[in-house]
Order: structure tokens, then C-alpha cells, then sequence
């Protein structure tokens, strides 16, 4: 069935016509995008306009005008339709009834309706005094009725927004950057608001409305492709939900994938990405344009006044002694940053002497001298560098690899640089593998950022730390291409270490440095896993680490790079607890590399507190523990990095238990049910004084409160009680709770992988657990072990967002670490117990 055909069926038929005509279309799989958007809005213009014909029965000076998105013609399936029906001020009764002839068949059919009844005066009045109700009105189009009522309110709109531009863009802007604030930037949000959020359809309707106002326009490279593709996905995600919405959640990303044809849901949020991405940046530098030319409009009077006195001083002097005088001299209008770049007007732009078909260097040298000044690289100067520079050679010369290294140090300047860069395609000319991970997401909580805007945080992040490094610029590369593997398949950090070491080669590195680039991708996150999975006390653990560093050097790189990409990534990736992990390993890395060999861990002599406790335990034969708060500075105490306030690391639980079964799981339930964060344990047998019977286990535990206040120690000692004598069911009251709370639908999380670490340490058997993070896990694991008649010896858990990594260092009944076989048996049996 044709378009006209779909049409005619509409008219003849009134509202169930239109509405059977209205699902033959949006279910017709041959038409889809901007012709469906088209011809929805066509066949509702067709439904209205025969609606207005029957209800206005001849009634002069009235009119029917689509405003917002339905003035646009960009009809979604489930889109408001934006209607205003405009009247000369004739008799209210009967407009009052024709508004309800034309607002009920709406309503009777189930669309959202958002409607307004105004003459043009009011229309106008109500514009004047909400800035939404006058954007909508930029858009306005005839539906029915008088054509001329329309158009006379289109063009004194039309008229207002151009007269009022110095006084309305600011607060459009304002109202954008709320927007943002709340909403977030679609470029990086896993479940973003297609509308809202910044970048997105909002954003290129005021960018229409900028350009309407004819004070400045945005650049017009691709926009008009990223606000369709946004359409475009808006409309599968009303299909496939069947609901009026603009989120993107994670459980409808497949379908809407599938709707529009795309591979998978990574697919269709790189296409939202860097639709979003062309969006924003037309904000900033149309918004950039609007103050410039604002500030220009209010300096132009004061320039004139000055221009009049001097031109009458000039004369004046003519008149006097019959020469002009110089009147001093002006003020310069270009100041010189770098070889052929230059700042005019607060951008920095190309000098009028540049050559960039001549000079290569140039797009780096621009932006270097931007970053290091703190301005923004002219659109202007990034258009013409794209359109006439030269490749580099291959290696680099020396300038380019310098210049490249002084715009990743700038700071947090080299954000809107290295954006201006992406914008026009320079970077992946200058860095073919960065076109893999460009606009790439990250679905993972933790990460705030798409994979390339993780990399330029991370050298915002480590310029901060280039005092503490020998090699700055080993450290500020290595940021920048840490996590370049991820746009490959397998270990990323597998496939960075060829790509990076291919990539120091062609940028003029030599091969020492390259190599050094190559280890610090592989290895990247060698010192935090190390030093959250595994026990520092163990000798095995430092010399596997000093083996896979190598040098002094490159373990100095390797802490900075591993603090800048913590930091990089979200709040959730480093704390003050993992900084001094990190710093304690890399104390001892440090030392074996300088020659020392660690020594075999000796066994502790405990505490006095410990002591106390465990005498204790054994003679009331009841678990007894202590709580006490911990803080340490920061792991960074140089000079340029103030140490501040002491930061808290959590707090130590001692356990002192009488020997029994079921001690770990009892534990670790109670402390679930009590909402603290296990961040690390160690079990032993405590010996007892002469003459003090009975044999005691003492836990040290290391624990965070997940929100709130910390329980007290005699209500957690009292629920261990119960938990060790059975009467208290943790497991059945942790369901009950989570119960409680339902949970919000999302993407099935993968199964828990369970493995044997090897060679990790001579003293036990390393197994590591990989799964969910959710209360109880580390009691079901408990459980899990004791079942297997194994011994936990220590444990050491690291929760990234919804995932938990845990090692548990464990042993027989003698302390030897496990036979190879019985130790994959054991780790079988916990990953089929935690996929249960």
C-alpha cells in the first residue's frame, strides 16, 4: 500500500481510519527513519486537517499550527503531537468547542496531546515569558484553517527571537547547561536520555534556534546525520517498547539493535556516541561564537566613542602644526603562541604566514600552544589543518613526538583540544589504531567514560604526576595508550603491548623506550591486582612482580601510570586503602629489584590484643571480637602532592573463635547481614599462654561500613553467637532482604569463574573467584570450601563496581598448599556451586 494510499484510508475512515492507517505504517518494514518520520507527520497533518474541516464548520479566524518536534515533521511513534490553535479573539464559546472537536478524537485514540488555545497576541505574550513556549514556536507550521493567521504569528515570532537574541540565547544556554547538569553527557552514559541529555536531541533543537536568530550558527559538518541517527533510534526504541520514552535502557539496547539492523547493542551506543559527540561539539563552539559576538556588541558603542575622540584629536592636531600624531600605538589584535600559531579573540588560530600543506607539524604545534595557553583551537584552524596538512613521516621527526607530549601534559585543557582534534579526524590521521576505540563504551559501572575518553583522562591524570617520574614523556604516552587493545579481540593488555610498541616506533621512540611503552601497556595493571588478590607477605608474590617489571625505572612508571588510571576511571577504582596497597608493594618490588631478596614470612607474634581475645575466647568458649577504626595518610607524601587529612582504610575486626566447623561462613554471613564490605581476611591458629586450654582460631579482618554507621561489637558478637550455634538463619534473612527490595531489570551478569593461580605462592594454593558481587557472596564461598574439608588460610577481596575478583590462599589439614588435581577439583566445585 502506497503513501497515498495509507492517506485516503485515513480520511475516509475519521480516527479508526487514521489509527489503522497509523499501524500500517509503522509496521511496514520497508520504510523507516526520516521517510516514516515524513510520512507519519503527513498522515496526521491529512487526519487534523479533516478533523478542523468538520469541527470549524466555516468559522473565520481560526487556525490549526503544529509547533515543537510535530512542526518539525518529526513524528516518532509514540511522539506528543504539539498543537496550537491559534484564533483572532472572535467568540470564545465557539472556540472553546471547536478546541474540544479537535482535542477529544486525539484523546479518544490514546496519543499524547500537548495543546495550547491563544490568539497571536497571546501567543506571543506567553513566548515572550517561557523560553520553551518560544522555541516552539520557531517551528511552527500551518495545519488548517486561515494560513495567514499562521504565518503572521510565524514571522512575529520569527521577528521576537531575532530582536531579543542578546537577552534569549543566554538563558537558552543556561537552560542547556541545567539540562546537562542534570542529565549527564549522552557520549558517555550507559543508559542515556536520547533528549536530554547533553549532545542530544534538545541540544540540536537549540542549536536550530541559534541559528534562527542569525547572531551565529553551528558548524554544520555531520549535524544533520547526528540528529538522525538519534531520531532514527528514538523511533526503534518506541517500537520496541511500545512506550512513549527517550531512555536508552540496558535491557531494550538488543531489541533496539535488531530494530535498526545493527550487529549488537556496542554497536548501537558507539552509533549514539558519536552522534552525540558531533552534537556537542557544535554546542560548544556555537556557544563559544554566541558570547563572542555578544561581548563584541557590548564593547561597540565605547569603540566608537574612542574612534570619534581620536579622529577629532587627529584633526585638531592636522589643524595645529600640519602633521597627525601618533596617538599612540594600537593595541595588537594577534598575539604569537608557536611557529605559525597565534590567539585572536580569546581562540587560537592559524597566523596569516602559515603554510600547513608545508609543515606537518603544524596540527600538533597548534594544539600543544592551545592546551599549554588554555584555549580553545578555532574551528576555523581545525578545518583548514584537515582540509591542507601533510602526513607525518614515518618515524616522527623529533618536534611532532615533543609537541605530542606537550599536549598531553597541559592538563585538563588538553580535553577540548584533543575533542577539536577528534572532531575533524586529525587524531585517527595522526593514530590509525585510535579509530578502534573511539567512542568505544566501557559496560562496566566503574568507568565513567567511553574507552577514548578514558585514555585522555588518564594523561590529564598522570601530567599531574610528572614530577615524581624520570621519564615524563614514557609516562604521558603509556596514559594515552594503556588501554588501546580494547578495540581488539582477547586480553587487552595482550594486544596493547604489540600496538603500543608498533605505535612508539612510528611516533620516533627508539627501541629501549619502545619497549619500556610496550611493558607498561602489558602490565598496566599488574600492581593493583597484585597488590588487592594476593598476600604482599608472600615472596613469590614480589619476585613474580620485580620478574615482569624489570627495572627501577619502569616500576617508578608503572606506579604513577597505575594511580592516573585508577583515578581515570571513576571514584569507585582508588581509594586511600588501595593507594597504600599499591605503595607497600612497590616498597618491596623496589627492594628485590635493588638486590634484596624477601625473606619467607615468618609467623607474627600476636598482639596483645589478640592475645587478650584469644585467652578470652578460650576460656568462655565463646567468639569474642574487637572493632577499631583505622586512617593512614595518602600513599603519595611528596612535595608537589600534599598529603592533606589522614584518609580512613576501614576498620580491623579481630575474631577470636574457638576451633570449630563453619567459622568462615559464619563470619562472613554475619557481616553481610550487617552491611560491612570484607576488603581482606587472614585465619590462623592462635597458640595459647601455659596453662590456658583449648585450641583458638583468630580471624583479622580488614572491613568497611557500605553506608552508615558501624554495628556495635556486642550486637555483632551476639548474631555470631547465634550464627555458630544455628539459630540464626543468615542465609534465609539475606534473602529476606533482598527480597524487600526488588531490583531493577538489566543485563544479565555472566557466570562466576573460578580458577587456580599458578605458581602465585609456595605456602598455598591460590584459588580465585570471579563473579557478581551481592550480600552473602563471600559466606556461599565459605561454605563452598569447608564443604571441600580445604583450609583459608588468607583471603583478599576486590570489588570493582558489580564484580568481586577474590583470592583465596588456602591449604589441607597439614598447612601444605594443595595437590594440582584436588586444587582443580576444589575450584570446579565452587564455580558449579556459585553458578547454581
Amino acid at each position: 500500500m502506497t503513501s497515498t494510499d495509507v492517506r485516503k484510508e485515513a480520511e475516509d475512515s475519521g480516527p479508526s481510519g487514521y489509527a489503522a492507517a497509523r499501524l500500517r505504517l509503522l509496521t511496514e518494514e520497508t520504510r523507516s527513519g526520516p521517510p516514516r518520520r515524513k510520512a507519519l507527520s503527513q498522515l496526521t497533518d491529512d487526519w487534523l486537517a479533516g478533523l478542523f474541516a468538520a469541527a470549524a464548520d466555516k468559522l473565520p479566524g481560526v487556525s490549526l499550527v503544529a509547533v515543537g518536534g510535530y512542526g518539525r515533521g518529526e513524528l516518532s511513534p509514540r511522539s506528543d503531537l504539539d498543537l496550537l490553535l491559534l484564533h483572532d479573539g472572535g467568540d470564545p464559546t465557539e472556540v472553546a468547542g471547536l478546541a474540544d472537536r479537535l482535542w477529544y478524537p486525539v484523546w479518544d485514540l490514546g496519543l499524547a496531546l500537548d495543546h495550547s488555545v491563544r490568539t497571536p497576541a497571546e501567543a506571543r505574550k506567553t513566548a515572550g515569558e517561557d523560553l520553551k513556549v518560544h522555541l516552539g514556536l520557531l517551528d511552527a507550521r500551518h495545519l488548517a484553517g486561515d494560513p495567514a493567521l499562521t504565518a503572521g504569528l510565524r514571522t512575529a515570532a520569527l521577528a521576537d527571537w531575532r530582536n531579543q537574541a542578546p537577552k534569549r540565547l543566554p538563558q537558552l544556554q543556561e537552560l542547556c547547561a541545567e539540562r546537562a547538569d542534570r542529565q549527564g553527557e549522552l557520549q558517555y552514559l550507559l543508559e542515556p536520555d536520547l533528549k536530554e541529555a547533553r549532545g542530544g536531541l534538545r541540544d540540536a533543537t537549540a542549536l536550530r534556534a541559534v541559528a534562527a536568530s542569525w547572531l551565529a550558527d553551528a558548524p554544520r559538518e555531520g549535524l544533520d546525520e547526528a540528529r538522525r541517527r538519534l531520531l532514527d533510534v528514538r523511533d526503534a526504541l518506541h517500537l520496541t517498547t511500545g512506550r512513549a520514552t527517550d531512555r536508552l535502557s540496558l535491557q531494550e539496547q538488543d531489541q533496539v539493535a535488531a530494530e535498526l539492523g545493527l550487529l549488537d547493542a556496542d554497536t548501537l551506543l558507539r552509533q549514539v556516541y558519536e552522534a552525540a559527540r558531533v552534537i556537542s561539539y557544535a554546542s560548544d563552539v556555537t556557544w563559544r561564537e554566541v558570547g563572542r559576538v555578544l561581548r563584541s556588541r557590548a564593547v561597540r558603542p565605547r569603540l566608537r566613542k574612542m574612534a570619534r575622540e581620536r579622529s577629532d584629536f587627529l584633526r585638531r592636531a592636522v589643524a595645529g602644526d600640519g602633521r597627525a600624531l601618533g596617538g599612540g600605538k594600537p593595541t595588537a589584535e594577534r598575539s604569537p603562541l608557536a611557529e605559525g600559531v597565534v590567539e585572536q579573540d580569546g581562540e587560537v588560530v592559524l597566523a596569516r604566514a602559515a603554510r600547513p600543506e608545508r609543515d606537518p607539524v603544524l596540527p600538533l604545534r597548534a594544539a600543544a600552544a592551545a592546551a599549554q595557553a588554555g584555549l580553545p583551537l578555532s574551528l576555523h584552524a581545525v578545518r583548514r589543518l584537515a582540509a591542507t596538512v601533510r602526513p607525518l613521516p614515518t618515524p616522527w621527526p623529533a618536534e611532532a613526538r615533543e609537541q605530542l607530549v606537550t599536549l598531553l601534559g597541559s592538563g585538563r585543557p588538553t580535553v577540548d583540544v584533543w575533542e577539536a582534534l577528534e572532531a575533524a579526524g586529525l587524531i585517527t590521521r595522526l593514530l590509525p589504531d585510535w579509530e578502534r576505540v573511539r567512542c568505544r563504551p566501557q559496560r562496566n559501572a566503574v568507568h565513567l567514560w567511553t574507552v577514548d575518553r578514558h585514555l585522555i583522562e588518564t594523561a590529564v591524570r598522570a601530567s599531574e604526576f610528572t614530577r615524581r617520574v624520570s621519564r615524563p614523556d614514557l609516562l604521558l604516552v603509556a596514559a594515552l595508550l594503556h588501554d588501546i587493545g580494547k578495540g581488539w579481540p582477547g586480553d587487552h593488555s595482550v594486544a596493547g603491548e604489540t600496538i603500543a610498541k608498533d605505535v612508539a616506533v612510528r611516533i620516533g621512540f627508539d627501541r629501549a623506550d619502545a619497549a619500556v611503552l610496550a611493558a607498561l601497556v602489558r602490565h598496566h595493571l599488574l600492581l593493583v591486582e597484585t597488590a588487592t588478590r594476593r598476600d604482599l607477605e608472600d615472596p613469590a608474590t614480589v619476585r613474580s612482580v620485580a620478574e615482569a617489571v624489570g627495572s627501577p625505572g619502569t616500576l617508578e612508571l608503572l606506579h604513577a601510570l597505575t594511580e592516573a588510571d585508577a583515578l581515570a576511571t571513576g571514584p569507585a577504582a582508588w581509594s586511600s586503602w588501595r593507594g597504600s596497597l599499591v605503595a607497600d608493594l612497590v616498597k618491596r618490588v623496589a627492594a628485590v629489584l635493588a638486590g634484596d631478596d624477601p625473606e619467607e614470612p615468618a609467623t607474627a607474634a600476636p598482639t596483645a590484643e589478640q592475645e587478650r581475645l584469644a585467652i578470652e575466647a578460650a576460656a568462655t568458649g565463646s567468639p569474642v571480637l574487637s572493632l577499631r577504626a583505622q586512617t593512614e595518610p595518602p600513599a603519595d607524601t611528596t612535595a608537589e602532592q600534599p598529603t592533606g587529612d589522614p584518609e580512613p582504610l576501614g576498620v580491623e575486626l579481630i575474631v577470636a573463635v574457638p576451633d570449630q566447623p563453619r567459622v568462615l561462613p559464619a563470619v562472613a554471613g554475619v557481616l553481610a547481614l550487617h552491611r560491612l564490605t570484607v576488603r581482606t581476611a587472614e585465619l590462623r591458629a592462635q597458640d595459647l599462654p601455659t596453662g590456658v586450654d583449648g585450641a583458638v582460631l583468630l580471624l583479622n579482618w580488614r572491613v568497611a561500613a557500605e553506608y552508615g554507621s558501624l554495628p556495635q561489637a556486642a550486637r555483632l558478637r551476639a548474631d555470631l553467637v547465634r550464627a555458630l550455634d544455628g539459630s540464626l538463619d543468615i542465609a534465609g534473612r539475606l534473602a529476606e532482604r533482598d527480597a524487600a527490595y526488588p531490583r531493577r531489570r538489566g543485563t544479565v551478569a555472566p557466570p562466576a569463574r573460578v580458577t587456580v593461580a599458578p605458581a602465585a605462592s609456595r605456602h598455598a594454593t591460590v584459588i580465585e573467584v570471579r563473579a557478581q558481587d551481592a550480600p552473602g557472596l563471600l559466606l556461599r564461598i565459605g561454605r563452598a570450601l569447608e564443604d571441600a574439608a580445604v583450609r583459608v588460610r588468607s583471603m583478599h577481596v576486590s570489588t570493582l563496581g558489580a564484580n568481586a575478583v577474590d583470592a583465596f590462599y588456602v591449604t589441607d589439614d597439614t598447612g601444605a598448599p594443595l595437590p594440582p588435581a584436588e586444587a582443580t577439583a576444589v575450584a570446579r566445585k565452587l564455580e558449579e556451586t556459585l553458578r547454581a
